[in-house]
């Protein structure tokens, strides 16, 4: 009696040699462990490429293939299907006929998205092959930024394992195998993205998903409910945090290959009313430490600066709000001395990357090593450079003084507003204003301003209301020219791309050290700066608004005059 069981595609390729039993038995184990279904494993193991996968898939199944980059969609089509169901099911809707809707699919098993797509419109559905990364791409172009959280393998593997697809490949899916997919996939569109956060916030009937892209937050999807907990307790499995504790705060940290790249993950959660809340700091170290040249400084500030760090003692201050990019410019600046004959030694809170030659010390309060505890224990470690990541208490600021006093350059951080406040913070904190005047040497304030897309930024001509925020009153800088978001594909319709830094820096010289003994006030110190020849934080974005490298509306969102 002849066997009515159906062959699979896995077996015909097989049968024709074009798969070996090993690749397909190595490719089965792969996907059961990892949870990502058999066409991506055999992409991702180099067996075969995309567009080989899919002539066989095409083949096998008698559906006709589609390259969609070759397509212009129609937006009434588009309109047809949410962008929370085009990426979750990996499909795309291409063109209607009648009633009948046609569907750009990866996987032609992939049943469930179709009956979802089926039951929204009311429509007769019909499927084309195209590959994953294309229908991703078009995803992108037609609703903007894709919903990497979900995929077709992803929610393919939260239905039952009685799935068509799941009886085909013969793989049983394990209860975690898709939430692992759903966590890379989200962390892999992160980083993609640039963003320096993903936070993961619970509310009462669903999880909200947003990245800090260009220091703003944006909403990128809303998964059920019913993954939150397998979200959460996957991400705290890879950072090596309790995942049975949910009513206390906890930290942790992890390292990712994200398409072969390593990436640092900070994590933090909190309880709130809805779940835990999870915030992931990604620790990119190729944002992280950028040459001097190209933090943004102007070439008057970047000399002064770098004459600045190569004093032999002192302390430099670098201020501004959390997010503004100090941490930054202290790992740019060491990096910057960094060198055989220097000993350079920090005590951060965390410690954000590990540098070369440079000895690095972590505050740790069940240790008790904190910033002061940790500074005191590295003057006896005989340093040239010193950086504590801030100075949050008088006793840091007695010892990082006596440092300076002692013959070491010390780099740090204070949370004020200009670079003048941080003279006064230092005396508010109880620090003798002979001493402050006797050991700072120089205070570099700085914000981070969001850079105008290339691509579709408009230009135009100021007007009037430009010219009385920018003070502008000469009739020959009337003829300006500034720069305004439009949007694009190419920055998501933001407007903008990447972020660059805007500085105010203060030398400390002798009129300036009387006026710190003397206690007078922070606009006095400021003024007097500005006559010295310092440009303000505001001064200083002006100039890059006016060459077309960030517009006034983005400057005045983390500037004043």
């Amino acid at each position: 009696m002849t066997s009515s069981k159906k062959i699979t595609i896995w077996e015909k390729l097989v049968q024709e040699e074009i798969l070996s039993q090993d690749q397909l038995q190595l490719v089965l184990k792969h996907s059961e462990a990892t949870g990502e279904t058999i066409q991506k494993v055999m992409i991702k193991l180099g067996i075969m490429t995309e567009k080989e996968l899919l002539k066989y898939l095409a083949d096998f199944y008698s559906i006709p293939i589609l390259d969609l980059s070759s397509c212009t969609i129609k937006k009434s089509v588009v309109d047809l299907i949410p962008h929370s169901i085009a990426s979750r099911y990996l499909l795309f809707p291409v063109f209607k006929i009648g009633n009948t809707l046609t569907l750009a699919v990866s996987d032609p098993l992939d049943f469930y998205g179709q009956d979802h797509v089926q039951r929204h419109t009311q429509l007769n559905v019909k499927t084309v092959l195209s590959t994953e990364s294309s229908i991703a791409k078009a995803i992108e172009q037609y609703y903007g930024s894709i919903d990497s959280t979900h995929s077709a393998a992803q929610m393919k593997g939260m239905e039952p394992s009685s799935s068509p697809h799941a009886a085909q490949s013969k793989v049983e899916w394990v209860e975690d195998a898709p939430i692992i997919n759903v966590v890379n996939n989200m962390i892999e569109q992160a980083v993609d993205n640039n963003a320096s956060d993903i936070h993961i916030e619970p509310e009462e009937k669903f999880v909200r998903i947003r990245l800090r892209m260009d220091g703003i937050l944006n909403e990128v999807s809303t998964p059920p409910k019913d993954v939150e907990a397998g979200i959460i307790s996957r991400i705290k499995i890879m950072a090596g945090m309790n995942i049975a504790e949910k009513r206390k705060p906890q930290d942790g940290r992890c390292k990712v290959s994200v398409k072969g790249k390593e990436v640092d993950f900070r994590i933090s959660t909190i309880p709130t009313s809805f779940g835990e809340n999870m915030v992931i700091r990604i620790l990119d170290k190729g944002q992280l430490i950028l040459p001097l040249e190209e933090l943004g400084f102007t070439s008057e500030i970047e000399a002064q600066w770098k004459e600045l760090i190569k004093r032999p003692y002192g302390i430099l201050l670098v201020t501004g709000p959390s997010g503004s990019g100090k941490t930054t410019t202290l790992y740019s600046s060491i990096n910057r001395i960094n060198s055989t004959d220097v000993n350079i030694m920090t005590v951060e809170d965390p410690i954000e990357y590990q540098l070369d030659m440079i000895r690095q010390m972590q505050v740790n309060a069940k240790m008790d090593i904190t910033f002061t505890s940790g500074l005191r224990s590295i003057l006896r470690q005989d340093p040239d450079v010193i950086m504590v990541g801030e100075i949050r208490d008088r006793d840091t600021a007695e010892i990082a003084i006596q440092a300076a006093l002692t013959g070491h350059l010390v780099l740090t951080t204070l949370h004020t507003n200009d670079a003048a406040g941080a003279l006064t913070r230092l005396i508010e904190m109880g620090i003798e204003p002979f001493l402050v005047s006797s050991s700072v040497i120089g205070v570099l304030a700085q914000r981070l301003v969001r850079v105008l897309c290339p691509a579709c930024c408009r230009k135009r001509p100021l007007r009037e209301e430009d010219m009385a925020i920018m003070g502008i009153a000469d009739k020959e800088e009337r003829n300006l020219i500034m720069g305004e978001p439009v949007g694009c594909k190419q920055c998501r319709n933001k407007g903008y791309m990447g972020r660059v830094g805007v500085f105010e820096l203060l030398p400390i010289g002798g009129e300036v050290r009387k006026m710190i003994v003397s206690k007078v006030i922070t606009e006095e110190i400021r003024q007097k700066g500005i006559a010295l020849g310092m440009n303000t934080l505001f001064e200083n974005g002006l100039e890059k608004v006016v060459k077309g490298i960030t517009s006034l509306q983005e400057l005045l969102r983390v500037s004043v005059k």
